[in-house]
């Protein structure tokens, strides 16, 4: 184990290698006030500006390094909920060492939404906070879960939304990160701010291009099969895929002043994302796992309603206790779930889907 108690140069400094040698120039911090100005002389007219401590739900005072999306961006990070992203699947197909998790996916969306919002001179910070947060509201297995909790919610269950609401609820984020974070699915009302668009448009890229290359490496598609109007216009190499999709956003965006994307490649998009419906998302062995993950889940739910001292405390609300039973599972990692199912329900470890941690 190497040590540095000792290497203590003359000013007093220690550094972390022995023979570290770099230097920058001196000055001030760069702090919150300097990042806000820097955001005025270079952000374009229409993008998000960071205000003091944001608008936030409650009250707080402003921090003296961050910007107020800066700050949701790192308490997204740090969140329980962020973290179990990395438990979840994000697509239903047989789970190797390569296969995106939410997690990754989310890390992948805010890489797309980075470029985009550079590219057009957004603020990078809210466009990332919104993209790291955009799934936190998913539950076990995929968007089986959305299926398997509607029923038992008057206003049924989306995870845009119930990620901001529930899932994200104490962080006091701020209310761009929130709106972003519920309205990033193109089905919802469009988000309040440019880069809350942004984060719909690379959720869309980043799940198209990226389920595509897993099912390619799992053997579900051939590269023969991919339409040729998708392989001409934006290739099939992902890296070209992602390079091709973002400078068509970025282009059309600065041409016109419009967060979009050309008729020509979003054509080309739309048939990418039909062609994965078809033979990803609703082939039979997906449809199949999807079937028994709704029946693990619901399952799950009516147990916990049934027997709310199981919950945790800190879910259990006696008023509502159907709230707490989704609340308490749509939180919970692929393998948790299926532990409870084993555990609590009697289910066999066969008839469990694989998923995160299971199965593979």
């Amino acid at each position: 184990m190497s040590g540095h108690e000792h290497e203590v140069d003359g000013d007093g400094v220690v550094r972390p290698h022995a023979d570290s040698h770099l230097r920058i120039g001196c000055g001030e911090p760069i702090g919150r006030l300097a990042r806000e100005e820097l955001e005025a002389a270079t952000l374009r007219e229409g993008a998000a500006r960071s205000h003091g401590a944001g608008d936030r739900a409650r009250p707080e005072a402003p921090d003296a390094e961050r910007t107020c999306f800066e700050r949701d961006h790192d308490r997204i990070v740090h969140s329980t909920s962020f973290r179990r992203l990395a438990g979840k699947t994000q697509v239903v197909v047989y789970p190797t060492d390569h296969q995106r998790t939410r997690l990754t996916h989310a890390i992948e969306v805010a890489q797309v939404a980075g470029s985009i919002a550079r590219g057009i001179g957004a603020n990078v910070a809210l466009t990332d906070a919104i993209a790291l947060g955009h799934d936190c509201g998913h539950g076990p297995g995929g968007h089986a879960s959305e299926e398997a909790f509607d029923v038992f919610l008057p206003e049924g269950f989306d995870h845009g939304p119930w990620g901001a609401r529930v899932a994200l609820a104490g962080l006091n984020l701020c209310a761009e990160t929130l709106d972003g974070i519920a309205r990033h699915s193109w089905s919802s009302p469009a988000p309040s701010t440019v880069e809350g668009e942004i984060v719909s448009w690379a959720d869309r890229i980043a799940y198209c291009a990226h389920d595509l290359e897993d099912a390619l490496r799992a053997g579900i598609v051939d590269p023969g099969d991919v339409p040729g109007r998708v392989v001409d216009v934006i290739g099939l190499p992902l890296r070209e895929q992602l390079s091709a999709l973002i400078r068509a956003v970025v282009d059309t965006t600065c041409r016109t002043g419009v967060v979009g994307m050309d008729a020509r490649t979003a054509g080309a998009l739309a048939v990418l994302r039909r062609f994965n419906y078809e033979q990803i998302y609703t082939r039979p062995e997906s449809l199949a796992q999807s079937h028994t993950m709704i029946e693990v889940l619901q399952q799950l739910v009516s147990y916990y309603f049934h027997h709310p001292d199981d919950l945790p405390a800190e879910h259990c609300d006696r008023d509502d206790p159907m709230r707490s039973a989704v609340t308490y599972v749509a939180g919970m990692t692929d393998r948790f779930a299926f532990d409870c199912a084993e555990h609590l329900l009697g289910w066999e470890p066969a008839r469990l889907p694989r998923g995160i941690g299971h199965g593979a």
